[in-house]
């Protein structure tokens, strides 16, 4: 199995510590996905769903308000982990979807992983939790950008976060990202390409 996801392998090893001998135990406990774009892999309502690790692909992560529009929170290119936390957790009904929007290959993780890698490596946990603050500051940044900051230092930031994403996803999808319309998004890249 190791060798269909490569990305992942690397990842446990070179930024989250977890020592060569540990890998393999580790990882029997994950299977692998392969989905075709449009696939959903999580819905509202769900319950005690997995982590996901993007071996290759890209996922997004958002919700649908009661006129059916839709509002990103996250994209998940290659190397980025994603889950609804809450529905993780606290096993919970899902509130949000994620789907596959490219063709993509998932590892997908339980709870348990967690634990047990946390277990096997201090390296693992301590890197967890670095990853876990990561996340909370970052969330507490993009509030604040979308509260308070004009839309073309948010516009700065996404391409700050997602440096591949712009040519991968149509333009009203990082519109929704940013809470804008398409038209106001077009205006800021018709400025920042003067």
């Amino acid at each position: 199995m190791s060798h269909t996801i490569d990305n992942f392998h690397k990842y446990l090893t070179e930024k989250a510590g977890v020592k060569r001998e540990d890998i393999e135990r580790l990882i029997s406990s994950c299977s692998v996905k392969k989905h075709t774009k449009g696939d959903m892999l999580l819905s509202k309502g769900d319950i005690g769903q997995h982590i996901f690790f993007v071996e290759e692909g890209l996922l997004r992560f958002y919700s649908i308000d009661k006129n059916g529009k839709e509002h990103i929170l996250l994209f998940a290119p290659e190397n980025w982990w994603l889950s609804d936390r809450n529905n993780l957790y606290s096993n919970e009904p899902a509130e949000y979807f994620i789907d596959a929007y490219e063709d993509s290959t998932v590892v997908l993780l339980n709870h348990d992983f967690i634990l047990n890698a946390s277990e096997m490596s201090r390296e693992f946990r301590a890197f967890h939790e670095l990853l876990l603050q990561r996340h909370i500051r970052q969330l507490y940044h993009r509030i604040n950008l979308l509260i308070g900051t004009p839309a073309k230092e948010c516009y700065s930031e996404f391409l700050k976060t997602y440096p591949n994403i712009l040519q991968r996803v149509p333009q009203w999808m990082v519109a929704s990202y940013l809470g804008i319309t398409p038209e106001s998004l077009s205006r800021l890249r018709h400025e920042s390409a003067k």
